[in-house]
């Protein structure tokens, strides 16, 4: 059966009210250009809260060769997909902005399940893939920013896109770098990153922000439903920004380094680990997601074997998890997204 192996996803790219995507073009080998589909949502369960859906599975994954959806998929065949676990517990995308993104902040647990009726908030993990020239990114308040001087520059916002970016911290980025985002944490993706996102399984971003580039927001899409005071409640002006995040090497052999970027020390919502291989590594973690980021390799099992290359990305089932290796050929990079 299919969840006796690892499994592999139809393209997944999911409309937002920003645009960008052109680096997707040299990440998974496409052609493509900057749009309002700049993120591929990676063996995604979830789906998109857009104002104007598509339909009840946009933003959910297809299993490719196979008439079905990654959560009908979870749900149908738990035990061999997720083992004891009720859900996947976490959601993976990669996105490229061509513009800088509202300013934002992403619910916690408690908010989410009082106004959101959902037991995940939405704390997030970026790890950098590429950068155009002059990319930039936004994370935590400026010292001594109070709300007040936040709602002003909400009411301003109207009139004026630039209001909200003196308030927030500019941060600068390198390829490779990793960051944690918490839950309540005020961020903004700037223009020109690619990032593997990593995140609690929701689409609930509160963005209080008019302007989205040329893109008027609604109410709906800066406050999804709540009342713009409550709203409000959703950013943490206490939070005190980490700064980036350093791998911490779990094991290395001749054959492979397997580090921990994101760890218990950032989050017990899920774990982002890093994969260099020259040589071969049995994936033992169950239900995980893995995204291959740089070099080409072979995936391997009893009676199976798969190339794969940079953009590759597929669902290791709880069925199937240690009955594989991964390989370099001569060398892969990937990303291990798990609980």
């Amino acid at each position: 059966m299919f969840y006796d192996k690892p499994i592999f996803f139809e393209q997944n790219r999911v409309y937002r009210v920003y645009t960008g995507g052109k680096l997707f073009a040299g990440f998974f080998g496409d052609n493509s250009e900057d749009s309002f589909y700049p993120e591929e949502w990676v063996a995604s369960p979830v789906k998109a809260m857009n104002k104007n859906s598509s339909g009840p599975k946009e933003g959910v994954s297809k299993l490719l060769g196979e008439d079905l959806y990654f959560d009908d998929a979870l749900k149908t065949y738990k035990q061999e997909m997720l083992g004891s676990r009720n859900d996947l517990g976490f959601l993976v995308k990669v996105l490229d902005s061509g513009i800088r993104l509202p300013v934002q902040a992403h619910p916690t647990k408690e908010f989410s399940r009082k106004y959101f009726h959902s037991e995940y908030g939405k704390a997030e993990s970026w790890v950098i893939l590429g950068l155009r020239e002059n990319a930039k990114l936004y994370f935590g308040f400026q010292d001594g920013v109070t709300i007040e001087e936040f709602k002003a520059a909400v009411e301003k916002s109207e009139y004026d896109k630039e209001a909200m970016v003196g308030l927030i911290r500019e941060v600068n980025v390198e390829k490779g770098d990793v960051l944690f985002i918490p839950a309540g944490a005020v961020h903004a993706i700037g223009y020109g990153c690619l990032i593997l996102e990593v995140q609690e399984p929701t689409d609930f971003t509160i963005q209080p922000e008019r302007w989205c580039g040329d893109v008027k927001l609604s109410d709906y899409e800066m406050y999804l439903g709540i009342d713009k005071e409550t709203a409000f409640t959703c950013f943490d002006f206490e939070h005190k920004v980490q700064g980036k995040v350093k791998a911490q090497v779990i094991e290395k052999t001749e054959q492979f380094q397997y580090e921990s970027l994101i760890g218990k020390q950032q989050t017990d919502c899920f774990r982002v680990n890093r994969i260099n291989a020259s040589g071969t590594i049995s994936l033992k973690e169950p239900a995980s997601v893995y995204v291959v980021t740089d070099g080409n390799g072979v995936l391997s099992g009893q009676d199976y074997e798969r190339n794969l290359k940079k953009g590759d990305y597929f669902f290791l089932p709880y069925n199937a998890a240690g009955k594989f290796s991964l390989s370099g050929n001569p060398s892969i990079e990937v990303i291990e997204c798990c609980k």
